[in-house]
């Protein structure tokens, strides 16, 4: 077990956890993931392609103005199984950057 001397050495190793586990996700990588997996089903770019195979799938752009989106309610469902979905198993690192991917449409 690690201990903390102060509450300042418990504050630099949190803030320090955090920062790595920020530098993790990356959207350009959760685009490329979101194109390679996703796509099949969800329109997954900000610009409309081709109608996906499943039209009652939202588009990511979609998912990213639903007043309940946020960064852990995208985790939690992406690695939660659903009936309407396949079983598609990623790493925490993909997950974080298919997350950031899909909260940067927002601004779309």
């Amino acid at each position: 077990m690690i201990k903390f001397n102060s509450p300042t050495a418990l504050l630099a190793a949190v803030v320090s956890f955090s920062n790595a586990n920020a530098q993790t996700a990356d959207p350009a990588i959760g685009r490329q993931l979101a194109e390679t997996v996703c796509s099949a089903c969800h329109q997954v770019g900000p610009v409309p392609t081709p109608q996906p195979a499943n039209s009652k799938a939202p588009s990511f752009v979609d998912i990213s103005r639903m007043p309940s989106t946020s960064e852990l309610a995208i985790k939690v469902f992406l690695r939660s199984s659903h009936p309407t979905m396949p079983n598609i198993i990623l790493d925490q690192q993909e997950t974080d950057s298919i997350a950031a991917y899909i909260l940067s449409l927002a601004k779309h």
